[in-house]
């Protein structure tokens, strides 16, 4: 029979008996979404696009915490007696189909008002009516319907931030005044002589000097205010020049309305803050659905089970838990604290916190960490240290993580301002001083002249419209990076720094062949029919892995926590797992996870379970090792140390069974041997060295869902295309000198006619937004010319 499948999320299903209206089900749970949708006349969800829900999760319990008034509270963002408004986050939304069926909640339920998606953010916006349906209640239907809300320790904290739009109304105050003041000058630059014009010259003038104030007094203030902090301080950076420009601009334009000299500078001087705001927009412009200052809050849950006596549970918020308190921990839900095992097997999933691939086996007695992830069961354990003291959270402390580490940093346009301030101000003084003793009436012409002609705003504007550009580029193309400063530290990268597991490797396929005595097909049967009774991820791998065969009822079916399977059918017995449970005996160096089978207790052979590296790994590591020094941090073992090895370039120094703390303090070391490191990395054991490097790269299969603290996110499907990124950021870098010498030539050129009092201010002022908008006109065409070569 050829695998079909799932007509709800599209999961490979051939489970033939899990038929409805002739359509194949992976489970009962896509089975039961398909009917509710039928019945309230949403089929038309299947239309907008194929498999495009997940499979439901169903446990009982699960959403209880939510009956929690303080927890309620927390998470709501209105609420009165008969109306309540929640955002919940749903990673699960990614097509049309999705946004039309969260946004038709109300058919499925007539608590529901309305609701809207915020498709970037993956989040819905709900109204609901509380006393017909309760947030519990909400929570549960959505993940009914396949569409599970993840709720965060980091949504209870309500820490989010709200996004900051001053620059934005200051962008638009100087654009407006911009725009009108242009329109107001024209009379004056053509001196047309007609009596109505000339008759109110006056008022226009006063109305431009109106226009004008806000652009100074708001949208201007930034400039003002770091050239006055940064003289306060005894620094020199480039916003004293171009602060002294403005004010000259507009002090010169409105000494001459006041006494009737002339028309002013305010059309340049509103020009020059426009585009000024404009570079700052481009340079501090990032993805707002992309979060890159994720913490541990993000991945924990926000409240669990305490165990009382009498066998009583109640749900409590996880902040509140103590030690000594006992826990349930349900199946498929983190550990939140350092904790002892006390019932139950633990089959504890490490792989976001260590970087270790395999599961990790544990009985009654045996230490858990937190952000370990129980896959098989429910357990009970008892707390050793608060969540705030956890091995985990404790890792979050460390000194990376309050950027120190890259505050002494300074980007190239600091670099080069105070050298810039100076020469400018000497110029300008000195040549104001000439003319004062050779002719008084020339000096002020000529002081404001140069302080126009050499504002430095086309130098100003290089970076961040050429960076700026680039930001927008690799966005378009799966590689997001946080700010402009990012890619300046990106540019001077010499040594980069790779996990394994995760980033290396692909969670989404899987490596598996079989050594030993070929099973027959009756065994065969009995082991794909074994193997699909289990939820275990291993189990379900394999199961994908082997040859279709018949679905027949297991006779008897027992699945030992931690070890294997038992299945049979009439007199064929199958085991499958560990080598301790299969044979009895301990394992041998392994080269990757291994699944061992025996059939009717006679050992038949082994699965080896290889992590599946991503396309392309092979050939970027070997054009990288020609730029870069490179080596391998993982948290996983050594099993797959000789094919790395042939992965990597010659004598690519690997470091195996890594801990979070060892990664974090490798990159330290090779920091203080001067090194400008790269880390690329993708789960929270990458979180203290993504936080400490130069440069961290979250690579992810979804930019949307989490990531731990870095400075850019790398789609997954893009990974082979790392140093091409790296090598455009290092041309930008090259573009933006380009263009700092162009405006330098530009600078000599008016300088010269200025100083020799050839210049007239109102010239100058005509040529400075000019200049600028030559140099955002070069960078923009030269970022896009070399950003050609990145596929689409």
């Amino acid at each position: 029979m050829e695998d079909t499948s799932c007509f709800h999320c599209g999961a490979p299903c051939d489970l033939e008996e899990i038929r409805y209206d002739g359509k194949p089900f992976c489970c009962n749970g896509c089975k039961t979404v398909y009917q509710i949708f039928q019945d309230n006349d949403l089929d038309y969800y299947y239309q907008l696009e194929g498999a495009p829900g997940n499979s439901p999760a169903s446990e009982k319990g699960r959403y209880d915490f939510l009956d929690d008034p303080l927890i309620a509270e927390r998470l709501l963002e209105f609420q009165d007696a008969s109306h309540h408004i929640v955002v919940l986050s749903i990673p699960q939304i990614h097509c049309s189909s999705c946004i039309w069926i969260l946004e038709n909640l109300h058919r499925l339920n007539p608590g529901v008002y309305s609701s809207q998606v915020d498709f970037p953010k993956r989040e819905a916006r709900i109204h609901f009516d509380p006393e017909k349906i309760s947030l519990k209640d909400l929570a549960g239907l959505l993940s009914a319907i396949g569409y599970e809300p993840s709720i965060t320790l980091e949504d209870y904290s309500g820490t989010k931030k709200k996004a900051d739009r001053k620059l934005i109304y200051q962008l638009g105050v100087a654009g407006f005044a911009f725009g009108n003041i242009m329109f107001l000058s024209f009379p004056e630059y053509f001196e047309t002589g007609e009596f109505w014009l000339e008759q109110y010259k006056g008022l226009f003038r006063w109305i431009m000097f109106s226009f004008s104030v806000p652009v100074v007094v708001y949208s201007g203030s930034g400039y003002l205010v770091s050239a006055y902090k940064g003289l306060r301080s005894g620094l020199l950076n480039i916003d004293v020049p171009i602060a002294l420009g403005i004010l000259v601009l507009f002090l010169r334009s409105t000494a001459e309305i006041v006494f009737d000299l002339g028309q002013g500078f305010f059309d340049s001087l509103s020009g020059l803050v426009f585009f000024l705001l404009l570079g700052k927009f481009f340079q501090q412009r990032t993805y707002s659905y992309l979060s890159f200052e994720r913490d541990y809050k993000s991945y924990f849950p926000i409240a669990v089970t305490r165990l009382l006596d009498g066998g009583r549970e109640e749900n409590i918020p996880v902040y509140e838990v103590q030690k000594g308190d006992r826990l349930l921990i349900r199946n498929g839900s983190l550990v939140p604290a350092d904790s002892i095992l006390l019932r139950g097997a633990g089959e504890i999933d490490y792989s976001f916190v260590t970087g270790e691939a395999r599961p990790v086996s544990k009985q009654s007695g045996e230490r858990l960490y937190a952000g370990g992830k129980q896959l098989q069961g429910a357990i009970e354990i008892e707390v050793l240290k608060p969540v705030s003291q956890s091995y985990l959270t404790e890792l979050w402390s460390d000194a990376a993580f309050s950027k120190s580490s890259k505050t002494g940093f300074r980007t190239l346009t600091d670099r080069i301002g105070k050298r810039f301030t100076l020469a400018v101000l000497a110029i300008a003084f000195t040549a104001a001083a000439f003319w004062l003793w050779k002719d008084a009436s020339m000096s002020l012409n000529v002081l404001t002249a140069v302080l126009i002609i050499a504002c430095p705003c086309a130098i100003a504007l290089a970076a961040p419209f050429t960076l700026g550009n680039l930001l927008r580029i690799f966005g378009k193309r799966g590689f997001y990076v946080k700010d402009t400063e990012s890619l300046e530290r990106m540019a001077l990268v010499d040594t980069a720094i790779f996990d394994k597991t995760g980033t290396l490797t692909t969670s989404r396929k899987n490596s598996i062949r079989y050594t030993g005595i070929e099973l027959t097909e009756q065994e065969s049967e009995v082991l794909k029919n074994t193997l699909r009774a289990s939820g275990h991820p291993l189990s379900q791998a394999l199961y994908r892995q082997l040859a279709p065969y018949n679905i027949v009822p297991l006779d008897d079916f027992e699945e030992h926590l931690g070890q294997g399977l038992e299945g049979r059918v009439a007199d064929q017995q199958i085991r499958v797992g560990s080598s301790r449970f299969v044979r009895g005996e301990d394992p041998s160096a392994e080269e990757g996870t291994e699944v061992h089978i025996s059939a009717n207790n006679a050992y038949r052979g082994r699965f080896i379970i290889q992590n599946s590296y991503r396309e392309g790994a092979g050939r970027l590591l070997e054009r990288m090792g020609h730029d870069y020094s490179l080596a391998v941090l993982s948290g996983d073992n050594e099993s797959e140390r000789a094919f790395l090895g042939e992965l990597l370039p010659p004598l690519t120094p690997m470091y195996f069974n890594q801990k979070p703390v060892q990664k974090l303090e490798f990159i330290r070391e090779l920091q203080r041997q001067g090194r400008n490191v790269l880390m690329v990395g993708d789960g929270l054991n990458d979180a203290g060295a993504l936080a400490q490097s130069q440069v961290g790269i979250a690579v992810s299969e979804d930019a949307g869902l989490f990531t731990p603290a870095c400075d850019a996110i790398l789609d997954g499907r893009r990974f082979s295309e790392l140093d091409a990124f790296l090598k455009i950021t290092r041309k930008g870098m090259k573009i933006i000198y380009l263009s700092f010498a162009l405006s330098l030539l530009y600078n000599l050129a008016g300088l010269y006619f200025a100083v020799t009092g050839e210049l007239e201010p109102v010239i100058a002022a005509i040529l400075m937004p000019l200049s600028s908008i030559s140099i955002v006109s070069f960078t923009t065409a030269a970022t896009n010319w070399i950003g050609r070569t990145l596929k689409k």
